[in-house]
């Protein structure tokens, strides 16, 4: 600890992001040994992780009360609102396409597809206009993404090709959300967000999980699963994003938006080790060709090196 408080203050805040993108990689882990063990459906995980999660941050809100603005009026409330309806969403596709096709497909997919997406529309949407290094980025990652996913496309599993494009559904979602949090800034706390997002997101899910009868389950759940369950609500949600929020007071946004991308990478790594998932060595080019295009769109495309709201992660 001693030598850690003797690094400068853009050391630290790097290394305090990388082990935020460490954690968040832990989510597909955990998520899936859950859905391999139980028959804990992925939209009932969702919405129990964020209803863990929203209390602290509404701990963290308060502590910061003093020095920052609380969240109020429909100008701030409704982007905040809107910001949260795309966090469920975000969440529910997300573990989804983990349960059909596994932790190390659905998140590179997901996260490295994602920034493209943005590039992509916010070319027409906001007038921004991709320069030719982008362009050969961009088209890079969508071949990436094919050679990615290539081996589970060929497969009779229809579960898996589902998981695939329930992958891209997560990343548009994940696109949508980083537009959107780009114009509802509002003053308030990163804490302030955090909660009223996981809040929001939380409350929607919560009656789709019932309708769907999805929290009967948690009646036959062993202890092994409540601490899984547990464990992604606190670690890689709370402890994630705490270390997130402090890393960045202290280091630029293009910066922590590269080192970011190390998450799908940490999470294919930790798929192979604990999960035995094997994605093949077409998949492997596939994944450095897309998380090399994503570091380069990161680096040259205006829609990173704004505002970065991480509420979105996993």
């Amino acid at each position: 600890m001693t030598q850690f408080k003797q690094l400068s203050p853009a050391t630290r805040g790097a290394l305090l992001i990388a082990i935020a993108a460490a954690l968040w990689a832990t989510t597909s882990i955990a998520a899936k040994t859950l859905f391999n063990h139980t028959d804990l459906e992925p939209l009932t995980l969702a919405c129990l992780r964020l209803w863990i999660a929203f209390p602290l941050f509404f701990i963290l809100m308060m502590r910061e009360r003093a020095s920052r603005p609380l969240p109020r009026g429909k100008k701030v409330i409704l982007p905040l609102l809107a910001l949260g309806c795309l966090q469920g969403a975000y969440q529910g596709t997300y573990l989804w396409a983990v349960d059909l096709t596994g932790a190390s497909i659905a998140t590179l997919v997901t996260l490295c597809l994602a920034p493209v997406l943005v590039a992509i529309v916010a070319a027409p949407l906001l007038g921004e206009r991709p320069n030719r290094t982008t362009i050969i980025a961009l088209v890079c990652a969508i071949f990436g993404t094919l050679l990615l996913v290539s081996g589970d496309m060929q497969s009779a599993d229809s579960a898996r090709i589902g998981g695939v494009l329930v992958s891209v559904v997560a990343a548009a979602v994940y696109a949508a959300f980083t537009l959107t949090s780009r114009h509802a800034a509002s003053g308030a706390s990163v804490y302030a967000t955090a909660f009223v997002c996981f809040l929001t997101g939380a409350l929607v899910l919560l009656p789709l999980a019932l309708a769907s009868g999805g929290l009967t389950e948690l009646a036959d759940l062993d202890a092994r699963g409540w601490l899984l369950v547990a464990y992604i609500g606190v670690v890689p949600t709370c402890v994630g994003y705490v270390c997130f929020f402090t890393g960045m007071q202290s280091t630029p946004a293009t910066t922590s938006s590269i080192i970011v991308t190390l998450e799908p990478l940490f999470a294919a790594f930790l798929a192979w080790i604990i999960l035995t998932e094997v994605i093949g060595l077409s998949g492997i080019i596939g994944a450095v060709i897309l998380t090399a295009a994503v570091l380069v769109a990161s680096r040259q495309s205006p829609a990173q090196q704004e505002q970065e709201e991480p509420t979105g992660h996993q």
